[in-house]
């Protein structure tokens, strides 16, 4: 997620996957502040044994196509609703 304000949103993906069994991990990497840790997360992201990567953020829908861009992991992208585009964006 890019920010801590997305847990909201994304706290019901991982309640599914916590359910299912699914081994995750959850970390606030922003694709705006942050751009070199979420570059090296994407990319370290198949040695730590992720299969896919589940990614959020309010306000600009940037953050799933940039760690898409920089890994083979398929991402999936999370609409977060925000003010003014209520994830439409």
């Amino acid at each position: 997620m890019g920010s801590a304000s997305d847990w909201s949103t994304m706290e019901a993906a991982v309640a599914v996957l916590a359910r299912f069994g699914v081994p995750h991990e959850t970390r606030v990497v922003s694709a705006h502040r942050t751009p070199d840790v979420m570059v090296e997360y994407a990319r370290t992201a198949r040695d730590r044994g992720l299969r896919a990567i589940v990614a959020g953020a309010g306000g600009a829908a940037h953050l799933p196509g940039m760690l898409a861009a920089s890994t083979t992991v398929p991402v999936l992208g999370v609409p977060v609703p925000s003010r003014h585009l209520n994830g439409q964006d």
